[in-house]
């Protein structure tokens, strides 16, 4: 799908406000509430707009500490891999997992409330991933930037 001007600023706003009411957006963006909410079904219809969700504050809600966790598997097989991330995908501790290149075959964002709390999720869901050969925990000391929205270019010109 295409993105014009007003798609972007859509988008935009839908990035920054997700509750939005279609009216109070078609006035941001210049349209009328009809032709913005078909607007924003071919947006969700597309796959552009995933699904709306509400972003918790992780350190209201306890989660303290990020751990990225650097995972090398013992092997590259379609099997190895596949089971590793079916495991991931399962585990409501790990919070992101990416496919890696360079030294480590995948890197994961683990949260916890504190070390002790790390030692759990680590000895009852990362030690029990299969395929795993190497494991090495990196421990943020405090996030400096963490951004929700995309930059989608120059959307109101």
């Amino acid at each position: 799908m295409k993105l014009d001007r007003i798609d972007r600023h859509i988008l935009d706003v839908l990035q920054s406000d997700g509750r939005i009411a279609n009216a109070d957006l078609a006035e941001t963006v210049g349209l009328s509430p009809s032709a913005c909410l078909r607007r924003m079904r071919a947006l969700e219809e597309a796959g552009v707009i995933d699904k709306y969700v509400a972003l918790l504050n992780q350190r209201k809600i306890g989660r303290r500490m990020d751990v990225f966790v650097e995972i090398s598997l013992i092997g590259q097989s379609n099997e190895v891999l596949e089971g590793f991330e079916r495991a991931v995908a399962r585990s409501a501790e790990i919070m992101e997992c990416f496919l890696m290149a360079g030294d480590a075959d995948y890197m994961l964002r683990v949260t916890a409330a504190d070390p002790a709390d790390f030692e759990r999720i680590h000895r009852e869901e990362l030690a029990r991933l299969p395929g795993v050969a190497r494991m090495k925990s990196l421990f943020a000391i405090r996030p400096i930037v963490r951004k929700t929205a995309f930059h989608l270019g120059d959307r109101h010109s």
